[in-house]
């Protein structure tokens, strides 16, 4: 491979993305998958393994075709194939690579990228994203040689992900209790797949009625981006809202809202009040501690709500601290005695009880669990948590598009070599660095600055005591970028 197109391809937080027909194109992805193919079965592999490898697909464009061209180059390159039939979420794929004892999964997705970008993810033969040393391993391999074509190739056929995954999910939880209080009108159900990869996953899972949006095909994301965010959930508010003028004053109502590859998630009350993972992770850990009776440890990233460590102590869980992005979570999974969760600030949550793989669905299923059980929506169960730990917090996050590397080098040496004393009026007590710079403050509210791994993007997230609180740090943050 030549190594202008080596130097071109970069495995950021999760994956390798890029702009299609600029970095992500036909010729590349033929000579990465591949190698990555390779790599796969030299970490997971062995005599005895069968060297099988899945192969899946969103609903971006072009995404079946990406998906038949990687099926074809992997076969080619003597390894059994299983290609899917049809989009899934990414943790469908990695279940399959679990649950079919494949060498791993590579599964064609940009996640909640804008509509120009594809991508490709790397999952391990246990069901999870793979650790940074095999995506360099990956890069390495890449700038030395083609990869060599096999003397016989492998067999490619073709399967549908969805019924083994949706067998699992469900054994997971409570389905009828969950069933039983929607088909009551104890609680509605709304739920935003942001024209991705969930479509008709919450359906499939449940008998009961909901109520979906956004489940057609639009590659354009409606002009947006497939991520759980506020700016893009206009529709769900107002169908929530609707709903609410209507609604039994008793009644739950909860909406969810998953990324593009379905591994992320967000939900909504029935004012509709956004609820991020800050706010659904220390939910969840009480359900499963307290409810389910689940042990473990917890795992968040550096990026985190100072609510979760709380509550898992509130339990009597351990904690462990990681940088940002899954395949940190993941990779402590794997080497940890015993992990009830494991939860990313953006909205990725994995489980113990299941792979080391984020899941949107299967989240969405323990928050149904949750609210069935206790007739209670997320947000009451979210300011009991808050008055038994006595610890109340706002969180919000902004990104900035970065112009150029120069940009990005430009703020980093200022970060590196010149780092706050003060954030605003308040004294920096702290400077964590695993992943970008924390800057903790006297008041207990903090400031993280990181670029992301995934785009040309600057991240602000601040956490403090006050709304208007982490408003001004976040503009104070932004104001020095600019400058």
């Amino acid at each position: 491979m030549p190594n202008d197109l080596a130097s071109s391809i970069k495995f950021g937080t999760d994956g390798w993305r890029g702009v299609i027909a600029k970095e992500f194109t036909f010729e590349q992805l033929i000579q990465v998958a591949p190698i990555a193919a390779q790599i796969l079965a030299e970490t997971y592999g062995s005599a005895d393994t069968h060297h099988l490898v899945i192969v899946g697909y969103d609903r971006r464009f072009l995404s079946e075709e990406f998906a038949q061209a990687t099926a074809e180059a992997v076969q080619q390159a003597g390894f059994d194939v299983l290609l899917s039939n049809t989009f899934a979420p990414t943790p469908a794929f990695s279940w399959a690579a679990y649950h079919r004892q494949a060498l791993g999964a590579l599964v064609i997705t940009a996640s909640h990228n804008p509509g120009i970008y594809s991508g490709l993810k790397v999952k391990g033969a246990f069901g999870g994203s793979v650790p940074p040393v095999v995506t360099q391993a990956i890069q390495d391999r890449l700038a030395k040689a083609p990869v060599s074509t096999s003397t016989e190739a492998g067999t490619l056929d073709t399967f549908d992900p969805w019924p083994d995954y949706c067998q699992v999910l469900q054994s997971k939880v409570d389905m009828k209790v969950i069933n039983q209080a929607i088909d009551q009108k104890q609680l509605t159900v709304f739920v935003d797949t942001m024209h991705g990869a969930t479509a008709s996953g919450l359906q499939r899972l449940l008998s009961a009625d909901i109520k979906e949006l956004n489940c057609d095909r639009d590659p354009l994301f409606e002009g947006g981006a497939p991520e759980p965010l506020p700016k893009y959930l206009g529709t769900l508010i107002q169908s929530i809202q609707t709903h609410g003028q209507q609604a039994p004053t008793d009644e739950a109502v909860v909406g969810f809202i998953f990324d593009g590859d379905g591994d992320r998630i967000a939900a909504m009350d029935g004012q509709g009040n956004f609820l991020s993972s800050q706010i659904l992770i220390p939910i969840l850990i009480e359900h499963l501690a307290a409810r389910r009776q689940f042990q473990g440890e917890v795992i968040k990233t550096i990026s985190g709500s100072d609510l979760i460590p709380r509550v898992a102590a509130l339990y009597q869980l351990p904690l462990h601290e990681t940088p940002i992005g899954y395949k940190y979570i993941a990779d402590h999974m794997l080497s940890a005695e015993a992990v009830l969760i494991g939860g990313e600030e953006s909205g990725g949550i994995g489980y113990g009880t299941h792979i080391p793989e984020r899941d949107g669905l299967l989240s969405a299923l323990y928050l149904l669990e949750a609210a069935a059980q206790t007739g209670q929506d997320l947000t009451h169960l979210y300011h009991q948590l808050q008055t038994k730990t006595g610890f109340t917090s706002f969180y919000d996050r902004i990104d900035l598009p970065l112009s150029s590397d120069a940009d990005k080098q430009q703020l980093m040496d200022q970060l590196q070599t010149a780092p706050f004393k003060q954030v605003l009026d308040t004294e920096v007590t702290d400077v964590l660095s695993i992943d970008g710079f924390k800057f903790c403050l006297a008041d207990q509210s903090w400031l993280l600055i990181r670029f992301s791994g995934t785009e040309p993007v600057l991240r602000l997230y601040c956490e403090s005591h006050q709304p208007d609180r982490v408003a001004k740090i976040l503009a104070w943050a932004k104001d020095w970028a600019l400058s």
